[in-house]
Formats: structure tokens, C-alpha cells, sequence
């Protein structure tokens, strides 16, 4: 039997890029053996000491009266948690001096879904016939916004301004020159610190967009999901940023709890009252285990603690290990930069002049059995075919062990050096 979808489902139920992309990456590592090198997924690391905390906790919600009922046995409010929204704003309050209360907080089902609900709310068409876009004022960009779009396509990008800052490593800037807010810009939209790149904005360029989406009466929206104050994967110096028409996400994924599915959202009132309406209609209301192990931290404010002196060092350790790897493995006989790595948990590859897509490179190293993301998948909104330099970069997750990256560093370097060749 033949089914007729709709709009919406031929847009989300019929496949994309990124969806075949994850079928390859997830059939590849059940097939795969001990050989396989995956580098290309958003997994993070296991953490130790984190994970001790999680099971500590685990164990004292068994033990506290009504804990368990707390956690898995009743549904919450389809905005978050009473408590767990108070803690927050609490938090941002006391610690950074935002005017919040828990008015201004709202609780989603992972941050994946508070962007779906934020860019479809925003943006698309509209009650008058028109149609509005978010814009994202730097890309490469996050891949999974890319096709979050529930009637199309939502985005319009800048080309960046690139950089080089050393022998082999370069950063992308935004170029206001060429930043226009046209009249269907819904919202601003970037990702501090941006996965794919670990580019983190500057004070100056957040003070910058803060101001142009202020003066269009449009929000400023900030991906904050290896942000600070947590979980703190951030290695450059960065004050965490909010306004009243500032819409900033944060997640406990990164901060080793991405099966909890839980992703925070501080904004306007009625940002808020809306997306706990969408998330009772999408869903009832969210999972609440992730805020019941996390409430007592938010609360004393041990979640900084945590982020600045085991999560940041942890990472930021990885990072420095992976990039010596990187420069051992490409050396000086081809044409390759790495972006400063200034937070998150990717290293992104240029090379400049490359005679292979990315995507061609992608499928010789997974016959390698190393996986990487092409980059042409975060380039989603901009709209030049010809800008070479798409086709030209690779995401790699510095995540995995530090034999495995470095590994998987030596193979990428072989497959370019002999696509150069």
C-alpha cells in the first residue's frame, strides 16, 4: 500500500541529508570492528568523575521520599519542572545579575526540539501571506538546524570572513559589511561555541548582533550547548550573554547527560508560554529524570564548580592533544588549516584547493573505517554553489579516546596527500 503525505510530511518523513548522513554514520558502527575510527558523531566523552556524580545522584533519588515518583512516575508541567525553572533562574540571577525569574525559563525535550519549536514559531509562513527566515550571521553553522524547517527551508547565511592566524589555522569572523536585516528576518540566530568549528563570537561581535536584532524588534538567539557558565566547554574568554530580547538554549547533553534529553531555555514571557504550549501539544510534557539529577547542583551552584574545573580541563585537554596530533599527522607538504580551536568538541579541517569534494573524501575514509562529517552539510542558507570552500572542510570529533583520534588523524592526512597527489 501507497501512502499520500503531506507537506509536512514529505518535508520531515521522507529523508534528508543529514538524516542519511546518521543512518550511514549508526549502520557503520553496528557493523563495524575494532578498527572502526569514529570521528564524525556528536557523542560526548564519559567523563569519570561525572559519571560518579550521575550515579550518586541516581542513588540518592532512590532513597529520598517520593524521589522515584519525582523522577519517572508523574508527569511534570509541559514548560519544565516548578522547582527545577526557580533553581535556574535562581542561578543566573545570583551568579551573573540577570533580571530572571522563572517567567523567563522553559524546559524542552533536548535542545534539538526547543530549536524545531523556536525557528517554526519564528519563522515560515506567516498569518498574512508572507513568509519569514532566520538569519544565521556566520556559517558554517550547526547541522542540525538545517532541516528543521516544518514548511521548507528557513535559513539565509553570510559568508564569513576567514582569517589566517598562523602557519596552519585560521578563524571565521562575522562580516557586518555584508549583515543585512531585511525586512522577513524573524531572528537572529548563532550557535557560542559553534559546532562545527569551535568558533566562539567575541564579546564585541555578541554586543554587535545583540543591538542589530534590538533595533529590528527581533530576537537575538544563542546556542549555548557547550557554552557558559555550563557545561563550560569554552576556551576562549567569553561573558556569557543575556538580554530581554535574547533567547539563549542550554542543555545537560554536553555536560554528560544527553539520554536525559533535557534542554533549557531562558527568553521573554511569551516566548516561554509558548513553547510549553507547543510542548503539551507535541508531547505532554518532558522527560523529567534530568532535571530531578541536576535540581540539588542548580541549587547550590555546584554545576559551575563542576564545569569550570572537570569539564572545561578535561576537554580543553583532548582539544590540545588532538590538534599536536593534527600537525604531526599533515605536516607542511600539503595545503591544510585547522580553525582555533576555541571551544565544543570538533576540530574543522580546511584544505584549501582540495581536488575532491569533501563528500568523495568521506567515502574514501569511511571504506577506511574512519568517519568524518563532509562539510558541505553545515553550509545550509547560503546560497553560492560555486564558493569552493564548502567542499573543502571536514568535522572531526576529538570525543573518542586519544589513540583513536590520533589514528584517525594519520588515515585523513594519507587520503588527502593522495587526493592531492
Amino acid at each position: 500500500m501507497s501512502y499520500q503525505f503531506s507537506q509536512f510530511g514529505q518535508h520531515l518523513g521522507c529523508g534528508s541529508g543529514i538524516g542519511e548522513l546518521m543512518d550511514d554514520l549508526g549502520h557503520a558502527l553496528a557493523s563495524g570492528g575494532p578498527d572502526l575510527k569514529m570521528l564524525g558523531g556528536g557523542q560526548p566523552a564519559r567523563i569519570p568523575e561525572i559519571n560518579a556524580i550521575w550515579r550518586r545522584r541516581l542513588e540518592e533519588i532512590m532513597e529520598e521520599m517520593g524521589g522515584l515518583e519525582r523522577a519517572l512516575t508523574t508527569y511534570d508541567p509541559p514548560g519544565g519542572n516548578p522547582h527545577f525553572i526557580q533553581a535556574i533562574a535562581t542561578l543566573f540571577r545570583e551568579t551573573l545579575g540577570w533580571e530572571l525569574g522563572p517567567e523567563n525559563v522553559g524546559v524542552t525535550s533536548g535542545g534539538q526540539t526547543a530549536f524545531y519549536f523556536l525557528f517554526n514559531l519564528l519563522a515560515g509562513p506567516m498569518p498574512g501571506g508572507s513568509r519569514r527566515k532566520i538569519l544565521l550571521p556566520l556559517v558554517p553553522e550547526y547541522i542540525g538546524y538545517a532541516n528543521q524547517g516544518a514548511s521548507g527551508d528557513l535559513f539565509r547565511a553570510v559568508t564569513p570572513l576567514i582569517e589566517k592566524t598562523g602557519p596552519h589555522e585560521f578563524k571565521y569572523r562575522v562580516d557586518f559589511s555584508q549583515l543585512e536585516v531585511t525586512p522577513d528576518i524573524a531572528a537572529i540566530c548563532a550557535s557560542r561555541p559553534t559546532n562545527p568549528t569551535g568558533n566562539v563570537l567575541t564579546d564585541e561581535e555578541i554586543a554587535r548582533l545583540s543591538a542589530i536584532a534590538k533595533e529590528h524588534n527581533i530576537p537575538l538567539i544563542i546556542d549555548n550547548a557547550y557554552g557558559a557558565p555550563f557545561p563550560g566547554i569554552i576556551f576562549a574568554d567569553a561573558t556569557p550573554f543575556w538580554e530581554p530580547h535574547v533567547i539563549l538554549t542550554l542543555s545537560l547533553s554536553k555536560l554528560g547527560l544527553p539520554g536525559t534529553r533535557t534542554g533549557i531555555v531562558i527568553g521573554p514571557p511569551e516566548i516561554i508560554r509558548a513553547l510549553g504550549s507547543m510542548s503539551a501539544i507535541a508531547g505532554l510534557s518532558n522527560p523529567n529524570i534530568g532535571q530531578q539529577i541536576t535540581l540539588p547542583l542548580i541549587k547550590s551552584g555546584e554545576i559551575l564548580r563542576l564545569s569550570r574545573e572537570v569539564v572545561r580541563p578535561f576537554y580543553q585537554e583532548k582539544c590540545q592533544l588532538a590538534r599536536r596530533a593534527a600537525v604531526e599527522a599533515f605536516g607542511d607538504d600539503i595545503d591544510w588549516f585547522m580553525h582555533r580551536s576555541e571551544g565544543a568538541l570538533f576540530l574543522w579541517f580546511w584544505f584549501p584547493g582540495l581536488p575532491i569534494t569533501s563528500q568523495e573524501l568521506y567515502e574514501r575514509l569511511k571504506k577506511r573505517e574512519v568517519l568524518v562529517i563532509p562539510g558541505q552539510h553545515f553550509f545550509f542558507g547560503h546560497d553560492d554553489p560555486n564558493w569552493s570552500h564548502r567542499h573543502e572542510c571536514v568535522r572531526v570529533s576529538y570525543a573518542m579516546d586519544e589513540a583513536v583520534v590520533r589514528d584517525g588523524l594519520k588515515i585523513i592526512a594519507e587520503e588527502v596527500r593522495r587526493a592531492s597527489k
